[in-house]
């Protein structure tokens, strides 16, 4: 039995569902939502490579190395994607990655209710004993946003990975371990009260 399985995840914010290409047209709309494809420091599909993206991801799943998810709103309208990526079944490490949300939802309740459903699975569920964020040097908000959530910088690869501009991305690395989850699961849940007050 795999050790990472499809499964949906609710909260009153947000929900993730398994990745589909019956969401194409949905996550095509969100994308256009902010161009963000345009932001140079990281990889978001453009809207006429979403099938191609969903392609992607898909095929990273079947090889156990992704499960990836289709991010709804609060109104059930589809807002963006996250992942399980990096999968470590032996070790029961996973990174939460490869997300983006329409500009519409950004700075709203729904990223840190997707980071809480996301953590509670993986920490109470997969009994993983650490979580990873990565993200470009140079993506400020994103690495505020991994912060806020209590992760703590493990350190920065330099020259880890080629850009499609070929410029070269310093990824910032930072983690959640299974002793912190407590902790940051009562700071996570503060915030997503002090969002919606």
């Amino acid at each position: 039995m795999p050790w990472l399985e499809p499964v949906i995840l609710r909260g009153t914010h947000a929900r993730l569902e398994p990745l589909s290409h019956d969401h194409a047209a949905g996550l095509t709309e969100a994308v256009k939502d902010g161009e963000l494809w345009k932001l140079w420091y990281t990889a978001i599909p453009k809207p006429e490579n979403m099938t191609k993206e969903i392609d992607r991801r898909l095929g990273l799943q079947t090889a156990g190395s992704m499960l990836p998810f289709t991010v709804f709103d609060a109104d059930d309208t589809i807002c963006g994607m996250s992942t399980y990526m990096n999968v470590d079944t032996p070790n029961r490490r996973v990174e939460i990655g490869s997300t983006w949300y329409a500009r519409r939802v950004q700075r709203s309740a729904v990223n840190t209710q997707c980071k809480l459903l996301l953590l509670t699975h993986a920490f109470e569920k997969l009994d993983c004993i650490a979580v990873e964020f990565r993200t470009h040097f140079f993506n400020h908000q994103s690495r505020r946003g991994i912060e806020r959530l209590g992760a703590k910088q493990d350190g920065i690869l330099r020259s880890h990975q080629i850009s499609p501009n070929g410029s070269l991305r310093d990824t910032v690395v930072y983690s959640i371990i299974a002793s912190e989850w407590p902790t940051a699961k009562a700071h996570l849940t503060y915030q997503l009260h002090e969002k919606v007050r």
